[in-house]
C-alpha cells in the first residue's frame, strides 16, 4: 500500500519546505480510464514559498504516460513535464477571485493530499483525445489506402 502525505498548506508553504518522490501509476485512481497500461512512475516535487501577497505552492512533475491513441487505438508514450504555481487561499477567498484572473489558486487546508494534488495537476495537463502526430499512425493510414473505393464497390453491384 502506498502512503498518501498530507500536508498543512499554510505551514509548508510558509516555512518553505519540500516533499519529493515518486507515485506509481497504478496509485493514481482517476487515470485508470485514460491509461493504456499502469506502468511506471511519476516523480513529483512540491516545494512551499511566498510571493508578495500569497503563500503558494511549486509542483513539479516529470516522466512518462502511456496513453492509448484515439486514431490507431495504439500505444502512446507522452512525456509529461508539469510546472505549476498554485497560490493558496482560504475558501471565502476563493469565492472572492476573479474568473479572469491569471493565477492559478487553491485552498489551503490544513490536510492537503499531496497525492490527490499531483493526480490533479497531472489529469490537467493531459490531452483530451491524445493520438499520434499526422502520419505516425501507420497501420489506419495504409489500411484506409488499400480499401476498395465504396463507389467502385456500388457501381459492380448495378451490373
Amino acid at each position: 500500500m502506498f502512503a498518501r502525505p498530507l500536508i498543512d498548506a499554510m505551514e509548508f508553504a510558509g516555512n518553505g519546505r519540500e516533499i519529493r518522490g515518486e507515485i506509481p501509476f497504478k496509485e493514481l485512481s482517476r487515470l485508470g480510464d485514460m491509461l493504456l497500461d499502469s506502468a511506471g512512475t511519476l516523480a513529483y516535487v512540491v516545494q512551499g514559498g511566498r510571493t508578495n501577497d500569497h503563500n503558494v505552492l511549486q509542483v513539479s512533475l516529470n516522466g512518462v504516460v502511456h496513453l492509448r491513441c484515439q486514431r490507431c487505438l495504439g500505444d502512446l508514450e507522452y512525456p509529461v513535464e508539469v510546472s505549476s504555481r498554485l497560490k493558496l487561499a482560504s475558501a471565502e477567498e476563493l469565492d472572492a477571485v476573479d474568473d479572469e484572473d491569471e493565477d492559478e489558486y487553491i485552498e489551503a487546508t490544513s490536510q492537503l493530499d499531496v497525492v490527490g494534488l499531483v493526480e490533479d495537476e497531472l489529469l490537467l495537463s493531459l490531452p483530451y483525445a491524445p493520438r499520434h502526430a499526422d502520419g505516425v499512425c501507420s497501420s489506419v493510414n495504409e489500411g484506409l489506402k488499400q480499401s476498395a473505393n465504396p463507389f467502385a464497390v456500388l457501381a459492380g453491384l448495378k451490373k
